[in-house]
């Protein structure tokens, strides 16, 4: 599988134009994905909130220490 290379770029109403020059071949394959700027912002914001706070708890000094007697399945790729 060919690397992906990621290209920042704009629309310009008309068409999408490389903000930086790349030297593409006129039958080459691209992917485009589409930055919504602004439009989901403040829910975008909620989750970020929302799982920094989730990741806190699950990090915090009152999370407890788990033994690995409490391991049920171990994992045979662990420390390979």
């Amino acid at each position: 599988m060919k690397p992906l290379i990621t290209l920042p770029a704009h629309f310009d109403g008309k068409a999408i134009i490389l903000d930086a020059p790349f030297k593409l071949k006129s039958d080459a394959k691209l992917l485009v994905t589409v930055l919504q700027s602004g439009e989901y912002a403040e829910e975008k914001e909620e989750w970020d909130v929302s799982s920094l706070l989730q990741l806190n708890k699950a990090y915090s000094k009152d999370e407890p220490e788990y033994s690995l007697s409490l391991v049920k399945e171990p994992n045979p790729e662990y420390k390979k």
